[in-house]
């Protein structure tokens, strides 16, 4: 089966998803954590990106960034990634890759689903059971876009920056967005899109992204159309395994 084209489009922000090859951990010391990080910041300015979130899992990666060339994604993956892979070989004296072959990746529309996606990402470590709060967990973008602390990967999306007049009330009303738990069916689109390469948002988005990236679109699930709220309060059930 051939593989899909790779999205290419600046100005829209797109969630990333990278696993370790064979679900194998791709961190494995504190120290691997502060390599990541440097090296994303690094490329992410090289390469003219926007990261809004990050969680650095175990085993795999979730960002989400808005590129500002529609080759900066890519680009910045593939610098970050060799020399990420580099490093960790030196140190644990191993060869070959570790990463599960290309990075998954959907583009996000803003709008209706940024600060969903971002809840998603930064609640990646309590759905699998590491912490029961996001803040507690230090690996994600979480304790930057809640509780004020300093990190300059970051760059704040409009939407974030719409939460409040100020830095205090937006970290107060983004904490509130994750009082509630996430809608099963918003869980499940971000997973479905992320699995088939499809666009996150309505019909026209969806359609729009197709055809503006030369991308086949596939057909959604079957059921109800998704509930996009930040302030649902379904049950979350469904551990977070792989994304």
């Amino acid at each position: 089966m051939p593989r899909r084209p790779r999205i290419k489009l600046a100005g829209v922000p797109q969630h990333i998803v990278q696993r370790g090859i064979n679900r194998e951990p791709c961190f494995f010391a504190d120290e691997d954590y502060h390599c990541y990080l440097h090296w994303l910041e690094k490329a992410a300015g090289d390469w003219h990106c926007a990261i809004h979130a990050y969680v650095l899992m175990t085993n795999h990666v979730h960002l989400l960034l808005t590129a500002g060339n529609e080759a900066g994604i890519a680009r910045m993956m593939q610098a970050m990634g060799r020399r990420y892979v580099q490093y960790i070989n030196r140190s644990y004296c191993r060869t070959g890759t570790l990463w599960e072959g290309r990075y998954k990746s959907s583009l996000v529309q803003a709008e209706t689903y940024l600060l969903t996606c971002m809840r998603y990402i930064e609640l990646n470590p309590v759905r699998a059971g590491m912490v029961d709060d996001p803040g507690q967990y230090r690996w994600s973008s979480y304790r930057h876009n809640g509780l004020g602390q300093a990190d300059t990967r970051i760059t704040r999306h409009p939407l974030y920056t719409a939460l409040g007049a100020d830095e205090s009330s937006r970290q107060t009303a983004y904490r509130a967005l994750f009082r509630s738990q996430m809608d099963e069916e918003a869980l499940a689109d971000i997973r479905l899109a992320l699995t088939q390469g499809q666009p996150l948002g309505s019909d026209r988005f969806s359609e729009a992204m197709c055809a503006a990236t030369g991308i086949r679109r596939s057909r959604k699930r079957p059921g109800r159309p998704a509930v996009v709220s930040d302030q649902t309060t379904s049950t979350e059930t469904q551990p977070d395994i792989g994304f």
